[in-house]
């Protein structure tokens, strides 16, 4: 399996991005897809995930602001981050089970 994840920028403060990933590969149609980030200096920390019938779960620090969905034709997986503020920085990676991409960096900007 093997995940692709695009579009992190740079933002300011209040402004909002959209991230994606798409999965291919062996995927299991069942499977769980979600998004975690790494901030400079933290540890990885769970943002949201979504089951394939479409459940979502989000941290508390972006219930509100963020939403994750996904279209399971496309074995995609989308983040909506709206509102954004300085301390959501980090390296975003999304994953399906035990599978990772490679991170797409979020900078938000005072």
């Amino acid at each position: 399996v093997q995940l692709q994840a695009s579009g992190g920028g740079l933002v300011q403060a209040g402004g909002s991005l959209r991230l994606s990933c798409a999965a291919s590969g062996s995927i299991f149609s069942g499977a769980v897809m979600g998004w975690s980030r790494q901030a400079p200096g933290k540890q990885r920390e769970l943002v949201a995930h979504i089951t394939s019938g479409g459940f979502t779960n989000y941290a508390d620090f972006v219930k509100g602001r963020f939403i994750i969905s996904r279209d399971n034709a496309k074995n995609t997986v989308y983040l909506q981050m709206n509102n954004l503020k300085p301390e959501d920085t980090a390296v975003y990676y999304c994953w399906i089970n035990t599978y990772w991409g490679q991170g797409t960096l979020v900078t938000v900007s005072s």
